[in-house]
Protein backbone atom coordinates (compact mmCIF):
# COMPACT_ATOMS: atom_id res chain seq x y z
CA UNK A 1 0.00 0.00 0.00
CA UNK A 2 1.22 3.16 -1.08
CA UNK A 3 0.61 6.13 1.93
CA UNK A 4 1.61 8.70 -0.06
CA UNK A 5 -1.28 8.69 -1.71
CA UNK A 6 -3.48 9.17 1.08
CA UNK A 7 -2.02 13.04 1.97
CA UNK A 8 -1.81 15.74 0.30
CA UNK A 9 -0.02 18.45 1.93
CA UNK A 10 3.57 19.33 1.94
CA UNK A 11 5.61 17.87 4.42
CA UNK A 12 5.55 19.94 7.43
CA UNK A 13 8.41 20.54 10.13
CA UNK A 14 7.35 19.00 13.38
CA UNK A 15 8.30 20.80 17.04
CA UNK A 16 8.19 18.34 19.10
CA UNK A 17 6.72 19.42 22.83
CA UNK A 18 8.86 17.64 24.93
CA UNK A 19 7.96 18.72 28.88
CA UNK A 20 9.92 21.21 30.48
CA UNK A 21 13.18 19.73 31.16
CA UNK A 22 12.83 16.70 29.00
CA UNK A 23 14.10 14.87 26.12
CA UNK A 24 11.85 12.06 26.09
CA UNK A 25 8.11 11.86 24.82
CA UNK A 26 6.12 8.83 25.16
CA UNK A 27 2.57 7.67 24.85
CA UNK A 28 0.49 5.06 24.09
CA UNK A 29 -1.80 6.08 21.27
CA UNK A 30 -5.06 4.67 19.99
CA UNK A 31 -6.30 7.79 17.78
CA UNK A 32 -7.68 6.70 14.60
CA UNK A 33 -5.76 9.84 12.76
CA UNK A 34 -3.57 9.73 10.21
CA UNK A 35 -0.40 12.56 9.63
CA UNK A 36 0.73 14.20 6.34
CA UNK A 37 4.66 14.35 5.56
CA UNK A 38 6.40 15.92 8.58
CA UNK A 39 9.94 15.52 10.14
CA UNK A 40 11.61 16.46 13.51
CA UNK A 41 15.28 16.22 14.79
CA UNK A 42 14.08 13.66 17.61
CA UNK A 43 14.45 9.47 17.91
CA UNK A 44 11.29 8.30 16.45
CA UNK A 45 10.35 4.73 17.35
CA UNK A 46 7.10 2.98 16.62
CA UNK A 47 5.52 0.00 17.84
CA UNK A 48 2.25 -1.27 17.29
CA UNK A 49 0.52 -3.12 19.82
CA UNK A 50 -2.54 -4.47 18.35
CA UNK A 51 -4.03 -4.26 15.32
CA UNK A 52 -1.29 -2.46 11.96
CA UNK A 53 0.24 0.69 11.08
CA UNK A 54 1.35 2.25 8.09
CA UNK A 55 4.51 4.71 7.95
CA UNK A 56 6.57 5.82 5.16
CA UNK A 57 9.64 7.47 5.74
CA UNK A 58 11.66 8.79 2.82
CA UNK A 59 9.18 7.26 0.32
CA UNK A 60 9.95 3.86 1.60
CA UNK A 61 6.95 1.92 2.94
CA UNK A 62 6.74 0.32 5.95
CA UNK A 63 3.65 -2.14 6.99
CA UNK A 64 4.06 -2.50 10.81
CA UNK A 65 2.07 -5.44 12.28
CA UNK A 66 1.99 -6.06 16.06
CA UNK A 67 5.28 -6.08 17.93
CA UNK A 68 7.02 -4.58 15.21
CA UNK A 69 9.52 -1.73 15.64
CA UNK A 70 10.31 0.71 13.59
CA UNK A 71 13.02 3.34 14.66
CA UNK A 72 12.81 6.63 12.44
CA UNK A 73 16.26 8.49 12.52
CA UNK A 74 15.90 12.23 13.59
CA UNK A 75 15.46 14.60 10.21
CA UNK A 76 14.03 12.11 7.97
CA UNK A 77 10.31 13.27 6.23
CA UNK A 78 7.91 10.38 7.06
CA UNK A 79 3.69 10.03 6.76
CA UNK A 80 2.03 7.95 9.77
CA UNK A 81 -1.60 5.97 8.33
CA UNK A 82 -3.41 4.67 11.35
CA UNK A 83 -6.33 1.78 10.45
CA UNK A 84 -9.51 2.16 12.46
CA UNK A 85 -8.99 0.32 15.47
CA UNK A 86 -5.24 -0.09 16.91
CA UNK A 87 -3.18 0.60 19.90
CA UNK A 88 0.60 1.70 19.57
CA UNK A 89 3.72 3.01 21.55
CA UNK A 90 5.13 5.85 19.86
CA UNK A 91 8.72 7.31 21.40
CA UNK A 92 10.00 10.47 20.40
CA UNK A 93 13.61 10.82 22.14
CA UNK A 94 16.66 13.61 21.40
CA UNK A 95 19.54 11.77 20.47
CA UNK A 96 21.69 14.43 19.93
CA UNK A 97 24.24 14.12 22.72
CA UNK A 98 24.79 10.67 22.17
CA UNK A 99 26.64 11.53 19.19
CA UNK A 100 29.18 12.65 21.57
CA UNK A 101 30.42 9.01 22.87
CA UNK A 102 33.03 7.82 21.68
CA UNK A 103 32.11 4.82 18.89
CA UNK A 104 28.54 6.10 18.50
CA UNK A 105 29.52 6.70 15.32
CA UNK A 106 29.43 3.14 14.41
CA UNK A 107 26.01 2.54 15.54
CA UNK A 108 24.81 6.05 13.65
CA UNK A 109 25.90 3.70 10.25
CA UNK A 110 22.73 1.38 11.54
CA UNK A 111 20.64 4.73 10.90
CA UNK A 112 21.35 5.60 7.97
CA UNK A 113 17.79 4.54 7.21
CA UNK A 114 14.48 3.48 9.24
CA UNK A 115 15.44 0.07 11.37
CA UNK A 116 12.51 -2.50 11.04
CA UNK A 117 12.75 -4.67 13.45
CA UNK A 118 10.36 -7.95 13.09
CA UNK A 119 10.69 -11.41 14.66
CA UNK A 120 11.41 -12.48 10.91
CA UNK A 121 14.14 -9.91 10.45
CA UNK A 122 16.14 -10.10 13.72
CA UNK A 123 14.96 -13.48 15.07
CA UNK A 124 17.93 -13.35 17.70
CA UNK A 125 16.82 -10.16 19.32
CA UNK A 126 13.68 -8.84 18.37
CA UNK A 127 12.16 -10.06 21.59
CA UNK A 128 15.04 -8.20 23.78
CA UNK A 129 14.64 -5.18 22.12
CA UNK A 130 10.90 -5.49 22.08
CA UNK A 131 11.06 -5.94 26.06
CA UNK A 132 13.44 -3.04 26.24
CA UNK A 133 11.34 -0.52 24.80
CA UNK A 134 8.39 -1.90 27.32
CA UNK A 135 10.69 -1.16 30.16
CA UNK A 136 11.89 2.20 28.70
CA UNK A 137 8.02 3.07 28.74
CA UNK A 138 7.41 1.59 31.91
CA UNK A 139 10.13 4.47 33.41
CA UNK A 140 8.91 7.02 31.31
CA UNK A 141 4.80 6.52 32.47
CA UNK A 142 5.93 5.68 36.46
CA UNK A 143 7.77 8.74 36.27
CA UNK A 144 10.62 7.32 39.02
CA UNK A 145 13.89 8.93 39.91
CA UNK A 146 15.90 9.48 37.57
CA UNK A 147 13.66 8.36 35.02
CA UNK A 148 15.54 10.00 32.13
CA UNK A 149 18.94 8.60 32.97
CA UNK A 150 17.14 5.02 33.11
CA UNK A 151 15.70 5.53 29.94
CA UNK A 152 19.06 6.76 28.46
CA UNK A 153 21.07 3.78 30.23
CA UNK A 154 18.43 0.98 28.34
CA UNK A 155 18.84 2.64 25.21
CA UNK A 156 22.44 2.42 24.95
CA UNK A 157 21.89 -1.19 25.41
CA UNK A 158 19.87 -1.75 22.72
CA UNK A 159 21.95 0.03 20.29
CA UNK A 160 24.81 -1.79 21.54
CA UNK A 161 22.50 -5.24 20.86
CA UNK A 162 21.83 -3.99 16.96
CA UNK A 163 25.99 -2.68 17.22
CA UNK A 164 26.67 -5.91 18.08
CA UNK A 165 24.41 -8.06 16.16
CA UNK A 166 25.25 -6.44 13.16
CA UNK A 167 28.98 -7.20 13.67
CA UNK A 168 28.23 -10.90 14.47
CA UNK A 169 26.78 -10.76 10.58
CA UNK A 170 28.15 -13.81 8.93
CA UNK A 171 27.86 -11.49 5.65
CA UNK A 172 30.23 -9.21 6.91
CA UNK A 173 33.40 -9.72 5.88
CA UNK A 174 33.11 -13.17 4.88
CA UNK A 175 36.21 -15.60 4.86
CA UNK A 176 37.99 -13.60 7.72
CA UNK A 177 39.02 -15.13 10.42
CA UNK A 178 37.17 -13.75 13.95
CA UNK A 179 40.34 -12.09 15.04
CA UNK A 180 40.69 -10.26 12.06
CA UNK A 181 36.57 -9.08 11.52
CA UNK A 182 37.38 -7.75 14.97
CA UNK A 183 40.88 -5.82 13.62
CA UNK A 184 38.76 -4.59 10.54
CA UNK A 185 35.54 -3.35 12.56
CA UNK A 186 37.93 -1.22 15.47
CA UNK A 187 40.33 0.24 12.60
CA UNK A 188 36.71 1.22 10.47
CA UNK A 189 35.47 2.50 13.73
CA UNK A 190 38.53 4.59 14.36
CA UNK A 191 37.69 6.50 11.15
CA UNK A 192 33.94 6.74 11.89
CA UNK A 193 34.53 8.36 14.44
CA UNK A 194 37.24 11.05 13.05
CA UNK A 195 34.34 11.70 10.35
CA UNK A 196 31.99 12.33 13.15
CA UNK A 197 33.53 14.99 14.51
CA UNK A 198 35.96 16.75 11.09
CA UNK A 199 32.85 16.28 8.79
CA UNK A 200 32.98 20.09 7.84
CA UNK A 201 37.18 19.34 7.20
CA UNK A 202 38.37 18.11 3.82
CA UNK A 203 38.33 14.79 4.05
CA UNK A 204 39.47 12.30 1.79
CA UNK A 205 39.68 8.97 0.81
CA UNK A 206 43.23 8.20 0.69
CA UNK A 207 43.86 10.18 3.97
CA UNK A 208 41.22 7.83 5.42
CA UNK A 209 42.52 5.05 3.84
CA UNK A 210 45.90 5.86 5.62
CA UNK A 211 44.07 6.61 9.01
CA UNK A 212 43.01 3.08 8.72
CA UNK A 213 46.25 1.26 7.63
CA UNK A 214 44.83 -0.03 3.89
CA UNK A 215 45.26 0.72 0.72
CA UNK A 216 42.84 3.01 -1.19
CA UNK A 217 40.87 -0.17 -2.25
CA UNK A 218 41.11 -2.30 0.25
CA UNK A 219 39.80 0.37 2.98
CA UNK A 220 37.07 0.66 0.20
CA UNK A 221 35.75 -2.42 -0.21
CA UNK A 222 36.15 -2.77 3.74
CA UNK A 223 34.13 0.48 4.32
CA UNK A 224 31.49 0.09 2.20
CA UNK A 225 30.91 -3.56 3.55
CA UNK A 226 30.60 -2.28 6.96
CA UNK A 227 28.82 0.60 6.39
CA UNK A 228 26.47 -0.38 3.29
CA UNK A 229 27.43 3.24 1.56
CA UNK A 230 30.61 3.92 -0.32
CA UNK A 231 32.73 6.53 1.29
CA UNK A 232 31.49 9.59 -0.36
CA UNK A 233 27.79 8.80 0.03
CA UNK A 234 28.90 8.13 3.87
CA UNK A 235 30.63 11.39 4.22
CA UNK A 236 27.80 13.06 2.16
CA UNK A 237 25.05 11.81 4.58
CA UNK A 238 27.11 12.82 7.95
CA UNK A 239 27.65 16.42 6.53
CA UNK A 240 23.64 16.50 5.34
CA UNK A 241 22.83 14.83 8.97
CA UNK A 242 24.80 18.10 10.50
CA UNK A 243 22.80 21.10 8.02
CA UNK A 244 19.31 19.00 8.50
CA UNK A 245 20.37 20.22 12.62
CA UNK A 246 21.40 23.70 11.03
CA UNK A 247 18.03 24.01 8.93
CA UNK A 248 15.92 23.51 11.90
CA UNK A 249 16.74 27.34 13.04
CA UNK A 250 17.04 30.08 11.07
CA UNK A 251 19.74 31.47 12.40
CA UNK A 252 21.71 30.98 9.65
CA UNK A 253 20.79 31.29 5.90
CA UNK A 254 21.48 27.89 3.32
CA UNK A 255 24.58 29.33 2.08
CA UNK A 256 26.01 29.28 5.75
CA UNK A 257 24.45 26.22 6.35
CA UNK A 258 25.91 24.48 3.61
CA UNK A 259 29.28 25.62 4.26
CA UNK A 260 29.47 24.88 7.74
CA UNK A 261 28.59 21.64 6.85
CA UNK A 262 31.09 20.81 4.86
CA UNK A 263 30.49 21.29 1.01
CA UNK A 264 31.94 23.92 -0.82
CA UNK A 265 29.60 25.15 -3.04
CA UNK A 266 25.83 25.75 -3.01
CA UNK A 267 25.19 23.78 -6.03
CA UNK A 268 26.77 20.56 -4.65
CA UNK A 269 24.86 21.23 -1.51
CA UNK A 270 21.66 21.54 -3.36
CA UNK A 271 21.92 18.71 -5.76
CA UNK A 272 23.64 16.13 -2.85
CA UNK A 273 21.13 17.43 -0.36
CA UNK A 274 18.11 16.65 -3.22
CA UNK A 275 19.34 13.10 -3.98
CA UNK A 276 19.59 12.41 -0.04
CA UNK A 277 15.99 14.14 0.99
CA UNK A 278 14.14 14.08 -1.97
CA UNK A 279 13.96 18.02 -1.70
CA UNK A 280 16.05 21.06 -2.21
CA UNK A 281 17.25 22.88 1.73
CA UNK A 282 15.19 25.44 0.80
CA UNK A 283 12.39 23.70 0.56
CA UNK A 284 13.15 21.39 3.95
CA UNK A 285 13.04 24.31 5.62
CA UNK A 286 10.04 26.31 4.63
CA UNK A 287 7.94 23.82 5.66
CA UNK A 288 4.50 25.18 7.26
CA UNK A 289 5.84 24.48 11.23
CA UNK A 290 2.68 22.57 12.74
CA UNK A 291 2.02 22.46 16.57
CA UNK A 292 3.09 18.78 17.60
CA UNK A 293 0.16 16.13 16.23
CA UNK A 294 1.00 13.82 18.98
CA UNK A 295 -1.19 13.81 21.96
CA UNK A 296 -2.19 10.76 24.58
Amino acid sequence: MDIRKNTLQEPSHETVAFMENSTVLIWKNSQNLSYSPHWHMAMEVIIPLENYYHVSVNEKDYHLLPYDILIIPPGEIHTLLAPETGIRNIYLIDISFLTQIKGFASIQTLMSQSIHITQGSYPKIHKSIFNQFLDIAEEYFDNKEYCEITIYSILLRIFSELGYYRTQDSGLFPNCRSDKKKEYIQKINVVLDFIDINYAEDISLDKMADMAGFSKYHFSRLFTQYTGHTFCDYLNMRRIRAAESLLSGDDLTVTEAAMQSGFSSIATFNRVFKSFKNCNPSEYRNLNKLSSPYKN
